[in-house]
């Protein structure tokens, strides 16, 4: 039935459907179990047998009808809610990859995403190569291994805001037989649906445009039932060969489509138990209800902005796909045509301690280590989010000493100017 609607339409009413004298809005189900007749209901729930609900860890009903809505956002055959966008990442690579194998990852990605790839991956036997999403395929594909099982990137970078070309990633991955899983945060379903390119599994950090109010942190993986595990079945012996923690279940062979979401759910979930609350579910359904209204005021806001800096003398240099001067201008016209973010990025002349003395004079906008709600913030990535890495290791990030990251919120923007002006006059 979802599939038939809008995008507009599904941010509202998709994931709930109730019956006859149920509750027309969304419940939260605030409870850690439920209630069964006999004993062999149970046990069937605990083999997989049937599906439904014993134990909110592994599913909630309100946590359900919330990631079923973004699965419909995306496109998706299925969706699992996590604690946050770092759970929802790890949790997707951990799915796939065990120790001995290796991910093949964009440089210009989250700095959270960059640690938990490069550092901390590395040390459950996990390796990752780093490359320039921009290089050619020939050269991209040069970092593959007998022993890669996926490629990773983001359709907009944060910080940098650099436009990932999915279709090009997608080409690669699947010339090596891996899932291309992308981070679809700052774009959000509204303004792009990696899958229509070719991507397999998408990641959320729900904490951002999704919510939108900054009140809860979230994640979410959403599947395409897309990729052909089977076809690979010596790559992936997680979900092609039997789990003996489930009697010698396969997960493809049970599951079909549904096999990467149901072995996350029951094998990664069960052990590590990153789950987000159903209190925070209903509060991120909430978020989604005005996604499609929001988004669209972002953008208008951050392309008034990235225009009025890049006329204004003290900026050095303006980082926002929207420009027509930018790098990245033609890939946003084809996968982003109706706008990309709120977040844009740039530099003042006088570099690194010029940028530190504008934020503090800032009166509207708020240093915060948020990013992408409602409200407008601005961060120093050099001096907050990747201040662990050097000065070579943000280089590569793609982290300009001097960069502001600069998140326009939905006020009016021409208060949204004015506090920017009176900061670089003060």
């Amino acid at each position: 039935m979802e599939n038939k609607f809008k995008p507009e339409t599904l941010c509202v009413q998709a994931g709930w459907n109730p019956k006859k004298g149920e509750p027309r809005v969304l419940p939260i189900y605030q409870s850690t179990t439920f209630k069964y007749e006999t004993s062999e209901q149970m046990a069937r729930l605990f083999d997989l047998e049937d599906s439904g609900y014993f134990y909110t860890r592994l599913q909630n009903p309100t946590n359900d009808a919330v990631a079923s809505k973004i699965a419909a956002l995306e496109g998706g055959v299925a969706a699992m809610l996590t604690s946050s966008g770092q759970a929802a990442n790890f949790f997707t690579c951990f799915n796939i990859c065990e120790a001995g194998d290796h991910i093949v990852s964009a440089t210009s990605i989250y700095g959270g995403t960059y640690n938990l790839l490069g550092v901390t991956l590395k040390k459950m036997g996990i390796d990752c190569t780093f490359i320039d999403e921009d290089a050619s395929e020939e050269e991209i594909s040069k970092a593959f291994r007998p022993n890669t099982k996926l490629m990773f990137g983001e359709t907009l970078s944060n910080p940098g805001v650099k436009v990932l070309d999915i279709e090009k990633f997608a080409r690669i991955a699947h010339k090596h037989g891996v899932p291309l899983v992308v981070d679809n945060t700052f774009a959000t379903p509204i303004n792009c649906r990696p899958f229509e390119w070719g991507a397999d599994i998408v990641t959320h950090s729900t904490t951002k445009y999704m919510d939108g109010h900054a009140t809860n942190v979230g994640g979410c993986i959403v599947d395409s039932g897309n990729f052909d595990w089977e076809a690979h079945a010596d790559k992936f012996p997680g979900l092609c060969q039997p789990d003996e923690s489930y009697h010698g279940l396969t997960y493809t062979k049970a599951f079909g489509k549904m096999a990467f979401i149901t072995k996350a759910t029951s094998q990664l979930m069960r052990d590590l138990g990153a789950i987000q609350a159903p209190q925070n579910a209903f509060l991120l359904n909430l978020g989604l209800e005005t996604l499609h209204l929001r988004v669209p005021q972002h953008c208008k806001n951050a392309q008034a902005v990235a225009e009025w800096l890049e006329k204004c003398d003290k900026v050095a240099w303006v980082n926002y796909p929207g420009l027509k001067s930018n790098k990245y201008y033609d890939l946003a016209q084809k996968y982003l045509p109706n706008g990309s973010c709120g977040v844009l990025s740039f530099g003042l002349k006088g570099g690194r301690d010029v940028a530190i003395r504008f934020m503090d004079h800032l009166k509207l906008a708020a240093i915060v280590t948020h990013v992408a709600d409602a409200r407008t913030c601005v961060l120093h990535p050099a001096s907050h989010t990747h201040r662990q890495l050097s000065d070579e290791q943000l280089k590569e990030a793609g982290i300009a000493p001097d960069l502001i990251r600069f998140s326009v919120g939905i006020e009016n923007v021409d208060d949204i100017i004015a506090d920017i002006e009176q900061a670089l006059n003060a």
